[in-house]
């Protein structure tokens, strides 16, 4: 009961976490991937998730890593941005990592486009005075893409393993 809770709760929490930290701060801490990674193992171990897959998982998430952080090199993406989509991939292993990149590749080019949307008209004077929303409306600001790598995790997260492994009739009933 307390793993399916876990396995329910934990990850979109996590998700929802970064992704609000994103758009009020434009930074994603550096405990939130702490966060995902420990989880994975816990989940992983309790759940009795075996060697090889947990391998590859690990591999996934490396994958991700190395070409995240050359994003970043090249001034793409934020440094929270890249070990997020790091500590996703590890949650995702290779099997639902291409509808992950996708989903957040997708709704990142749709998020920038609103961006520079709402950065061409003045704020409202009520809102002018909101740190967060004059930081978000700034034309030399980055775009907070941790928003589209959350949503598109959150998408894709209820079709894994770690979902269907979930007895909801049972979590249900209680």
């Amino acid at each position: 009961m307390i793993l399916d809770t876990a396995r329910l709760l934990l990850f979109p929490a996590l998700m929802a976490f970064a992704a609000a930290s994103d758009l009020f701060t434009m930074t994603i801490s550096n405990r939130v991937s702490l966060a995902l990674i420990a989880g994975f193992v816990a989940l992983a171990v309790l759940g009795g998730m075996g060697l090889h897959d947990v391998l590859m998982h690990f591999g996934a998430g490396a994958a991700v890593l190395v070409v995240a952080f050359a994003c970043f090199a090249m001034g793409w993406v934020g440094g929270g941005d890249a070990k997020v989509a790091a500590s996703v991939a590890l949650w995702f292993g290779f099997d639902h990592l291409l509808n992950y990149l996708v989903y957040a590749s997708l709704l990142g080019g749709a998020l920038t486009i609103l961006l520079i949307q709402f950065r061409q008209w003045p704020l409202p004077y009520p809102l002018a005075g909101q740190a967060w929303l004059n930081r978000l409306h700034d034309k030399q600001s980055g775009i907070p893409y941790g928003i589209a790598l959350a949503l598109g995790a959150l998408i894709v997260y209820p079709e894994t393993e770690w979902i269907k492994a979930i007895d909801l009739a049972h979590l249900a009933m209680r």
